[in-house]
């Protein structure tokens, strides 16, 4: 703030407002409120969703004004999005420069790592899922960018981790920092109403678990991505080609005639079996919820243990999530594309099925909160998910052991 009030020689100091008047506020802050008000949108409404109409209304300008700053939303979206990561990255330098040549270094560099990141990432919590779920959106150069920061963050924190635990290897390192990251960010994906204090404590904790974790061995086998179920019926495959090319390109870039095309129909031919794009996305997250549902009754069938359906439900998670990656990734990522009443239909689908993890996670673990609860087992999808995504779908027994047991270190169970 100071730089910018500061005073240059010969420069014209403006005159006072008058009582009533509007505060004229300097160029740099009016840009630093407008992509405030732009990523608060972008993470609420999704990027398709939010116009440069309704940017400038939110922060008291008018749309040439705001043009003034930004030629396009595009240009706008992609800055909220950098800014974002940039803060991320610019937050762990000091903790990337401590020394770590002994084991106790190491775990202070470490230390400092996650509680820059966790402060960081509270800070963010209204704006930090922008990145998650809209940055597919963003052309490959700007995605190649936005990948190369993400990867300085967990470049920065293998070395430290490997000097603090020298009998994990480079590959594995990086498996449990990346863990340790998804964690921490998950605070961006859900509302859970909690302190800033606890939200700090649970994160912290499970981030060190991540770290201190034993991972099975990884095995020689190779790595393979399951190939979704085409299904048999028509309707059928018209939900798996939506699924997918909803996963592929984000459900606003993707049309009825795009659907139509790849199942060798016409639009009217879809619209015989859905009445319209939504309606296809509505389905898609009714199956991605009941086979969820369904792994579940089957786990707490299998035992009267809570600990031992909780272990159940994590093997049966992974495997879900690799074998139905797109489906579970649109389920996630485009629920906000429904409309209004399908939306709160979902998300109360959503809700329901994270209170059932986290009321075994309380029996298991008597000693947190439900809210405590809930942030974890909001982090432990975010590990699966991230942690998949990172080998880009692909697994095998062991792999899908080693996942898993990411997520019940996560949750605190292993």
């Amino acid at each position: 703030m100071s730089s910018r009030s500061a005073g240059t020689a010969g420069a014209t100091v403006p005159a006072p407002a008058q009582a009533g008047e509007p505060v004229r506020r300097r160029p740099r802050e009016r840009k630093r409120q407008i992509e405030t008000a732009a990523a608060l949108a972008f993470a609420e409404r999704g990027y398709h969703q939010v116009s440069m109409n309704d940017v400038a209304h939110a922060v008291g300008i008018s749309a040439p004004a705001l043009y003034r700053h930004f030629p396009n939303k595009y240009a706008l979206f992609a800055q909220t999005v950098f800014d974002l990561a940039h803060r991320l990255v610019e937050a762990t330098a000091d903790a990337a420069a401590m020394p770590i040549g002994d084991p106790e270094a190491a775990r202070t560099a470490l230390d400092m790592h996650l509680n820059a990141l966790i402060s960081t990432s509270i800070d963010l919590r209204a704006t930090g899922g922008v990145y998650r779920w809209e940055g597919r959106y963003l052309e490959k150069d700007d995605r190649d960018r936005l990948t190369a920061e993400f990867r300085t963050l967990r470049e920065r924190m293998v070395p430290p981790l490997r000097v603090y635990r020298p009998e994990v290897d480079e590959a594995d390192a990086g498996l449990l920092v990346l863990a340790a990251l998804a964690s921490i960010a998950s605070i961006t994906t859900h509302r859970t109403v909690i302190s800033s204090r606890a939200l700090r404590t649970i994160l912290d904790a499970a981030a060190w678990r991540l770290l201190d974790a034993d991972l099975p061995d990884a095995g020689d086998d190779p790595l393979e991505r399951a190939v979704p179920d085409a299904g048999t019926t028509r309707r059928e495959r018209l939900v798996a080609t939506a699924v997918a090319q909803f996963h592929a390109r984000g459900y606003h870039e993707v049309s009825i005639e795009d659907i139509a095309t790849a199942v060798d129909l016409t639009p009217s031919g879809v619209y015989r079996h859905f009445e319209s794009k939504s309606a296809l996305l509505m389905e898609a997250c009714l199956r991605a919820s009941a086979q969820l549902d369904a792994a579940r009754v089957a786990a707490q069938l299998s035992s009267d243990s809570p600990q031992a359906v909780l272990d159940a439900l994590c093997d049966d998670y992974v495997r879900h999530s690799f074998e139905n990656y797109q489906l579970v990734g649109v389920w996630a990522a485009d629920v906000s594309a429904l409309d209004a009443d399908d939306g709160k239909r979902m998300r109360g689908l959503q809700r329901a099925y994270l209170a059932e993890w986290s009321e075994l996670l309380q029996r298991t673990r008597p000693e947190l909160s439900s809210k405590d609860a809930t942030v974890l087992v909001h982090a432990g999808f975010n590990v699966v998910a991230d942690v998949a995504m990172m080998l880009r779908h692909r697994t095998n027994a062991a792999t899908s052991r080693r996942v898993a047991a990411l997520l019940r270190a996560t949750l605190g169970v292993a």
